[in-house]
């Protein structure tokens, strides 16, 4: 059986024999491009603070989204909708001082770019200018596609994302899988066009069918990353406390769980509890 330092040292030498960008020291939209022309998958996770952002881009993650999500697994609020943009940009900064290689992109939350594109060049502004982020993302097609162009033309880049908008949950009514039927796939497939004919960078599928995913990726220059969206995308994004174990609740198949640290740190604090009330904590070797 192997070690677990066996075990570490196998996946560096993976990844140093796939990593087209290993010596990159700043990844950027056009690394991002240039790695799916050579077919080096995209990695791609969600940080919130300071302590964890350092911690993810040390790893050598590609991309870090500061998301809406933040309103879920940072603040308990039900869904993404109630974020503000002042709550945004204050994560944003903190996770942008922890980072050095990857880029940092952050969601226009609900509210700060929907029906008018001068509000939303206003709240894109707002993100770079005062929390040092390189890229902003968008949930739309048509639709919003006024503020992508006005956003762009002030040279900020725009990730866009289709397929499970979750700012629009009340307008689906349900998180199940997206564009399933013919309409709806064929319009993810006319605004994914739509966004890389704008200027966009890169877009987000979420939760829609491989196939229909595969499809887009194919026929896109601009990278396509994933969630829930099959392995045929130019690469993945997963929510940094899912993937980690610190959330129970979301339990998607798409989701795979690296780490159980619910239950770790749960055990950590039982412990801490219990060598306070036993006055085995501090001991000798611990105070001054």
């Amino acid at each position: 059986m192997s070690t677990n330092s066996e075990i570490m040292t196998n996946i560096a030498v993976k990844y140093t024999q796939m990593s087209v960008h290993k010596e990159i020291k700043k990844v950027t939209t056009h690394v991002l491009i240039e790695m799916k022309q050579r077919g080096e998958k995209i990695s791609m996770l969600t940080a919130y603070d300071y302590s964890l952002a350092t911690i993810v881009d040390d790893a050598g993650i590609d991309v870090i989204l500061v998301g809406d999500s933040a309103s879920n697994v940072m603040a308990g609020h039900e869904t993404t909708l109630p974020i503000t943009l002042d709550q945004m940009i204050y994560h944003a900064s903190s996770v942008v001082r922890g980072v050095n290689r990857a880029l940092v992109v952050v969601d226009l939350p609900f509210g700060s770019y929907q029906g008018n594109s001068k509000v939303a060049l206003d709240s894109a502004i707002r993100i770079m200018k005062e929390s040092g982020a390189h890229a902003i993302k968008m949930e739309g097609g048509a639709e919003i596609l006024e503020s992508v162009k006005r956003i762009l033309t002030a040279g900020v880049p725009v990730m866009g994302h289709l397929g499970l908008t979750p700012q629009s949950i009340y307008k689906f009514g349900t998180y199940t899988v997206r564009a399933t039927e013919d309409a709806e796939a064929e319009k993810l497939i006319a605004d994914s066009k739509l966004l890389e004919e704008a200027g966009c960078f890169a877009i987000v599928l979420e939760k829609i069918p491989a196939d229909l995913a595969r499809r887009v990726a194919e026929n896109l220059t601009i990278p396509v990353i994933g969630i829930g969206a099959g392995n045929g995308v130019d690469g993945q994004v997963l929510v940094l406390h899912d993937m980690l174990g610190i959330t129970k609740q979301f339990n998607p198949r798409f989701l795979r769980r690296y780490l159980n640290l619910y239950d770790s740190i749960h055990g950590a604090v039982r412990q801490y509890i219990g060598d306070v009330k036993s006055v085995d904590f501090p001991n000798e070797k611990e105070q001054y």
